[in-house]
């Protein structure tokens, strides 16, 4: 009756069942690492967010890598902008998606050091993005300024290449040792995103606080692949059953199971 189990369509039907229910268990489990992931990220980001300020050079010093449990920490610094040596990053883009650039203001603290502040995000001159856009200056004087600690960022972790030969004043990457080296300073390793104080008429728009990462749709991703994994054995002997019965109403009989029983 199951003979044609062993025909060369059924084969290659079990064999890719068989596939498909590891390979739908494995992914299931890669959905769960991934909600363990995002879960553990938005935790961190919301403790990093909530804790009390403290002064950056607690956390950071030239040299330094700002380590994931680091970045998003409140800081806070007291020194004067440096708007001599400002330089843009470019293919920035702001809330609405609008692609302009990130104003990175050295901020030189009362000893001397010099702590890299990204003031926020103001729109291109041009299309091409070769001329320095206009940008707002910061207040004189000392100021405490408070933001958000980050890591210094890489092309692996940005995707953004650092390209080389751009206009005058314009970088890709915020990187602080490179920084310290045309500066000639002692630059603290990583940067802040500055969220106080906000400058006046809005611009640089500062930039918003990161958001949650949607760590439920995951969890509902792999309760979908274990679904899906138990579904395919279910599915492969429904045909086989009605494999069966089909055959059996062509040989002009019922199928075995449904056969009298033998008095």
């Amino acid at each position: 009756m199951y003979r044609f189990l062993l025909s060369r369509q059924w084969v290659i039907l079990t064999l890719v069942a068989l596939l498909l229910i590891p390979t739908m268990i494995r992914l299931g489990f890669w959905q769960m690492h991934r909600y363990d992931e995002r879960s553990a990220r938005n935790q961190q980001v919301s403790e990093a967010l909530h804790a009390d300020p403290v002064p950056v050079e607690r956390l950071t010093s030239p040299g330094h890598a700002v380590t994931g449990e680091q970045k998003y920490r409140i800081v806070t610094a007291r020194g004067s902008y440096d708007t001599a040596h400002e330089v843009v990053v470019r293919r920035r883009t702001n809330s609405d998606g609008e692609v302009g650039y990130h104003v990175l203001t050295p901020f030189v603290l009362t000893d001397g050091k010099v702590l890299l502040v990204n003031r926020g995000w103001v729109p291109a001159n041009d299309r091409s993005q070769s001329a320095f856009p206009e940008v707002p200056a910061p207040p004189r004087g000392q100021v405490t300024v408070t933001g958000r600690l980050m890591p210094d960022e890489t092309t692996a972790a940005s995707g953004i290449k650092d390209l080389k030969g751009l206009p005058d004043r314009q970088i890709m990457l915020i990187d602080s040792a490179e920084q310290a080296r045309r500066l000639g300073a002692r630059v603290l390793g990583g940067y802040v995103q500055q969220t106080a104080p906000e400058p006046k008429g809005g611009t640089p728009q500062l930039i918003s606080d990161p958001g949650s990462e949607d760590a439920p749709l995951n969890y509902a991703y792999m309760i979908q692949w274990w679904l899906f994994a138990a579904a395919v054995p279910v599915g492969w002997w429904a045909l086989v059953r009605r494999e069966v019965r089909d055959r059996a109403q062509a040989a002009g009989q019922k199928p075995a199971d449904a056969e009298p029983a033998a008095v």
